[in-house]
């Protein structure tokens, strides 16, 4: 377990990691980007691992970015640091071999939907908010929310987010392709995330992990490349185990049972 401000629970074969720090609307301060990084450690490797789900304590904040507070104290400097910190202590996300859920809680702002961003899937509670306000702060985003945005939602919604500041509830976020689902009114956001995924931590993780390099490759090939590359990323699931168990249970009419070999 990793102390405050940042705590790790084990659901099964996921894992959630809740960025503990509800009166401070679970901003990212220097040390939660740190305990991020320390989580993102203890995650590589292990193999029983299925999926991870990051969340924000209580019901009103996934995330509301950096933490102003500190941010007001910090130099020119520090400021810099802690933008390449986001890249260094976040970037496990982006290359998990496993994937990464934003089970958005509440308020994802600024750094908070950056985060949501980094993310390989999202979905929102009926409440939570999402928006990018940097513009009317006289800065813009600086943990990748000019470049993920718009490769997930387009380049003329991403300006208008960005250029506007506009807050958007979640049934909007999900009409624009920004977040895969809103979870019932009458279920936390955390028990629906568990429910929806429950077919990749039961899936085969060699195929998920394969799956996931294909499809982060398909934003940097070519296509003939990337095309190329996916059957490079098939070829490690065409010598596994768990294809051949999914072929005999299909035969068998059972469910298959992988092992990740």
């Amino acid at each position: 377990m990793i102390d405050e401000p940042v705590r790790i629970e084990r659901r099964g074969r996921a894992a959630l990691l809740i960025i503990d720090r509800p009166t401070r609307m679970n901003s990212l301060s220097r040390s939660t980007l740190s305990a991020l990084a320390q989580a993102g450690q203890q995650f590589r490797g292990a193999r029983e691992l299925g999926a991870v789900v990051i969340t924000g304590a209580g019901d009103k904040a996934f995330c509301a970015g950096a933490d102003l507070k500190e941010r007001q104290q910090m130099s020119i400097d520090e400021v810099r640091a802690q933008l390449s910190q986001y890249r260094t202590d976040l970037g496990w996300i982006g290359t998990s071999p496993v994937p990464v859920v934003a089970a958005v809680n509440g308020a994802a702002l600024g750094g908070g939907l950056e985060l949501a961003l980094m993310c390989h899937l999202r979905v929102a509670a009926p409440h939570a908010t999402f928006a990018l306000p940097e513009t009317s702060l006289g800065i813009i985003p600086g943990a990748g929310g000019t470049q993920r945005l718009p490769r997930l939602i387009g380049e003329a919604r991403a300006a208008e987010l960005i250029l506007l500041g506009r807050r958007l509830g979640a049934a909007e976020a999900a009409a624009i392709g920004l977040v895969n689902r809103v979870a019932p009114s009458d279920v936390p956001v955390v028990e629906d995330v568990l429910t929806w995924i429950r077919p990749i931590l039961e899936g085969a993780p060699l195929a998920q992990t394969a799956a996931l390099r294909a499809l982060r490759a398909a934003a940097e090939l070519p296509l003939p490349r990337g095309i190329e590359f996916e059957l490079e990323c098939y070829e490690t699931c065409l010598h596994s185990r768990d294809r051949l168990e999914a072929l005999a249970a299909l035969a068998a009419k059972r469910k298959p049972k992988f092992n990740g070999t």
